[in-house]
């Protein structure tokens, strides 16, 4: 069952469509809906309990096939900035680039979530 919604997928594409117009000229309440509802979206196209991806401030989800993490530090964790996240959901940056220019912290077996990103991509293949 994959998980409750908290952001309108009508508002989420809209905030990603602003933010893609205008990446640094965007509102923080509009940035965060975009990184809200594009982790929501890797939920829903990698749905699971083994990955924490972690967007501070702006959001976190568990997502990814695998063992349930539940108590203290998860042993898959992926961390990034909101511009880093949004770029990668939307293919403006690839995982491989994104990792080389160490703009994402990724550890555990199972962070490497190049098979879900872009998410556009992932959501057709599905």
């Amino acid at each position: 069952m994959p998980p409750r919604r908290r952001t309108d997928p009508a508002d989420g594409r809209a905030a990603l469509a602003l933010w893609r117009a205008d990446p640094a000229g965007v509102s923080t309440p509009v940035r965060r809906t975009a990184v809200r509802f594009t982790l929501e979206e890797l939920a829903e196209v990698a749905p699971g309990n083994a990955v924490e991806v972690r967007v501070p401030p702006d959001g976190a989800v568990q997502a990814v096939e695998g063992p349930r993490h539940t108590r203290g530090t998860p042993p898959n964790v992926v961390e990034t900035d909101p511009r880093t996240w949004l770029e990668l959901a939307s293919g403006v940056l690839t995982w491989q680039d994104a990792a080389a220019a160490g703009r994402i912290h990724a550890s555990g077996e199972r962070a490497d979530l190049r098979a879900w990103l872009p998410l556009q991509a992932a959501r057709a293949r599905r």
